[in-house]
């Protein structure tokens, strides 16, 4: 929303001062006619429409012919083209958001809430998302052969078409994306797509000359493209061969429009979603749609529809800023946006005509450079929301919040003294040590290192760890996990701030959440700065489980949230400032490219064990329930998998994991399995338990699983289950006794629905992603 404003702030000033300059630079105009005429004398294409509109002062150019088959026609600035993929984005996106506005479509479900034979064969994970932004991992187009023809034997080709690999993991463009998208619209709006995004998008806006199957009486300003397979020259009738088998209504192409409707389609989009007063879709809608939604660990950088950095980015030209956005179209057909400037570039052409010949492509680039050069008194250069470029040989991934305090030169640390809480999770996506990188930054004096539990360097296990000097900057290295919990005042009193860069797992006993706390309060009392270097959350960040409310606050639950809370090490920093009422002054230095659902692995980011028996994103995932367990029984500490299996010496492992396969647990499976942990609870003794087997690790509920074993425990083991231990960490009495009492796991969850809807509410509040 706040750059929404921006951008609309822009616009006013832009426009404000528009009147102290010339609308477009001359010899840029003049630049772009030339370079359209020299392509036009080379019959490629035979015509083209241009026009480039800046801050509401518009330029259009038309040059050479609209068809040459069976008679010349000369191009005019009226004529209608075959937009090919520009229907993705200007029919059918626009459809599925302004359903998506109205709460008809949620863009985080599975296709298949709406398409319900869209399952089997890894359809199942695929979401709207990734159809919008061609990361479903389908194959581009449906094939020819064997011959087939209707809407309907399109669409179940489409939805029996099987991805080539998981969602989310690479970019492709794909036709069969927008083709299932289109058939979404339909089966949620009641309305074919065509109806509803005339009644939705192009009437609101007055584009009058936009349409599917265009009428008999349109003919004659339509450009023709190529002969279709009986040689009948296409005018007015569908290029793409997939939709025309389908009856020239589709998702992916079909829709034919002029460079004037487009102008106003763009002027929407930039307008934040309304025009002359028509509102077509919100402010936080556009904003999704133009800036990057694709993984952090996807090379390609694509909004919703809208293309921003990929290989189908020539429109961009050299000169536009990389954070502007458009789309292509098969035929010749491009539109590009650049928020920052208030500027769009139409181009319009028939490419294929009348041969099925030619190529724009470079054509595009020529285009979008010289438009850009056409606007005067905008510094492209420097664009403050331009995207980093990206190198080819760089690995893509998520940035936690060091990596983004390094891209920009420690700037929100600049001559500060900083005292560093930390410890070896600190670190950037290079696995280079926090400590290291603000010891040697030029831009900060780093004056203190504070250490957490496990210690500096995460490789303590035990109750107290006492004050040290770190070895390689000789900085001292403070305790919060000995004497005190808390930095003391007379180690902060040489300190303009406090730093915290410490990895979380999502869990609300998980103890370095309580060190944030502590610290964050301290800071506050001594009046310094709290920053958080923010990391993502392992186990993501849209799952909450778990009773929200505890019956005290102790270091193992420093704050009324959920066990598994859904969130990250700032948003968590923010609540706790703002309902504690502490009073710091917090920054949160922010994630960059982090989704909410994205698990660990999707990051793109090194795994760095966050203490000694955390040693994967599994046990991480399993640890909110498991954990709930390790004071009663062996939780697989000292064993080379902690948390992925769990048992004790009286356990018969046979009958146990049977008792838990008959409970159904959602994405979740156990094996039998006899063990002898070196460590904890039952050292050094043999004990028959279970392995934990992830199944489906969105459909896991941890928490409930790990009361659910509780039960178990308790029906089979009465007298040698310590079920009282199991109070420690949950830290619900009412819970306790519904597990005593042998409830139902299903039940015993549902009871604390109430708190985590409650919690909910507070968490939408400090959301940060």
């Amino acid at each position: 929303m706040r750059a929404m404003l921006k951008t609309l702030c822009c616009y006013l000033s832009l426009t404000l001062t528009l009147a102290a300059q010339t609308a477009f630079d001359p010899a840029g105009l003049k630049e772009m006619d030339q370079l359209i005429a020299k392509a036009v004398a080379k019959k490629n294409p035979n015509g083209a429409v241009v026009l480039l509109e800046h801050c509401g002062q518009t330029q259009t150019l038309v040059k050479g012919a609209r068809a040459l088959v069976p008679v010349r026609e000369e191009m005019t600035a009226d004529t209608i083209f075959d937009a090919a993929s520009l229907t993705k984005v200007v029919a059918t996106l626009p459809s599925v958001m302004i359903l998506a506005d109205q709460g008809k479509i949620d863009i985080e479900a599975p296709v298949s809430r709406y398409l319900k034979e869209f399952v089997g064969e890894g359809r199942d994970l695929i979401c709207v998302r990734h159809l919008l932004t061609h990361t479903s991992g389908l194959k581009p187009g449906i094939p020819r052969e064997p011959e087939w023809t209707g809407y309907a034997e399109g669409i179940r080709r489409a939805t029996s078409s099987v991805p080539e690999g998981p969602p989310n993991s690479f970019f492709r463009y794909s036709d069969v994306n927008f083709i299932l998208l289109g058939e979404v619209v339909q089966r949620v709006s009641g309305k074919k797509l065509d109806v509803f995004a005339q009644d939705m998008v192009f009437k609101p806006l007055k584009m009058t000359s936009t349409r599917f199957t265009p009428p008999a009486d349109w003919r004659s300003r339509i450009a023709p493209t190529e002969r279709d397979e009986l040689g009948q020259m296409l005018r007015g009738v569908v290029h793409d061969p997939t939709s025309r088998r389908m009856g020239g209504v589709t998702g992916h192409a079909g829709l034919f429009t002029t460079a004037a409707d487009l102008a106003r389609y763009a002027r929407m989009i930039l307008g934040g979603g309304q025009l002359d007063g028509a509102r077509v879709l919100t402010t936080e809608t556009i904003q999704k749609m133009q800036t990057v939604q694709t993984a952090a660990t996807v090379f390609e950088r694509r909004g919703l529809g809208w293309d921003i950095d990929s290989s189908y980015s020539r429109p961009r030209g050299e000169v536009f800023p990389l954070g502007s956005f458009g789309h292509t179209g098969f035929t010749g057909t491009s539109l590009w946006m650049d928020p920052a400037s208030q500027s769009f570039v139409v181009f319009l052409s028939s490419r294929l005509h009348p041969e099925g010949g030619g190529s724009v492509r470079d054509l595009y680039e020529l285009v979008g450079t010289a438009a850009a050069k056409c606007i005067p008194g905008f510094d492209f250069k420097n664009v403050a929301d331009a995207l980093p470029k990206r190198d080819e040989k760089e690995v893509p991934t998520v940035l936690n919040g060091i990596d983004v305090l390094q891209r920009d030169d420690f700037a929100a640390l600049k001559d500060l003294r900083v005292g560093l809480i930390t410890n070896h999770t600190g670190m950037n996506v290079q696995r280079e040590n926090t400590i290291d990188l603000l010891h040697e930054s030029k831009e900060v004096k780093l004056v203190a290192l504070f250490s957490p539990e496990h210690g500096i360097r995460g490789e303590l296990d035990q109750e107290k760890i006492t004050d040290s000097k770190d070895k390689k900057t000789g900085l001292p290295v403070y305790s919060l996990y000995g004497e005190t919990r808390s930095p003391k005042p007379e180690h902060l009193k040489d300190l303009d701030a406090l730093v915290f860069d410490i990895q979380d797992i999502g869990c609300r006993f998980y103890t370095y959440i309580s060190t944030l706390r502590l610290s964050m309060e301290a800071a506050a009392k001594a009046g310094k700065k709290f920053i958080v270097l923010d990391r993502v959350n392992p186990i993501t960040g849209v799952q909450v489980e778990g009773p929200a409310v505890v019956d005290e606050e102790k270091f193992t639950a420093t704050h009324a949230i959920p066990i598994r809370h859904g969130m990250t090490v700032g948003e968590l920093a923010k609540m706790m400032n703002t309902e504690r009422k502490i009073g710091a002054d917090l920054q949160v230095i922010r994630c960059e490219g982090w989704k909410r659902d994205l698990h660990y692995d999707e990051t793109g980011l090194p795994w760095q064990n966050p203490s000694p028996n955390m040693r994967s994103p599994e046990a991480a995932l399993l640890y909110p329930g498991v954990g709930l367990l390790e004071f009663s029984i062996s939780v697989g500490r000292g064993t080379e998998t902690p948390f992925q299996v769990l048992g004790a010496p009286y356990v018969n492992d046979l009958r146990l994991a049977y008792e838990l396969n008959k409970l159904g647990l959602p994405g979740l499976r156990f094996v039998p399995v006899k063990f002898k942990p070196t460590a904890s609870v039952f050292k050094d003794e043999q004990c028959g338990g279970v392995r934990l087997i992830i199944t489906d690790r969105d459909a896991l509920e941890p928490v409930a699983a790990g009361v659910a074993i509780g039960v178990t425990f308790q029906k089979l083991y009465p007298s040698s289950f310590a079920l009282s231990k199991v109070g420690t960490l949950l830290n619900h009495a009412k819970l306790l006794e519904q597990i005593k009492a042998g409830r139902d796991w299903r039940s015993i969850a549902e009871s604390w629905a109430a708190e985590t809807a409650a919690f909910e509410v507070r968490r939408a509040a400090v959301l940060l992603y």
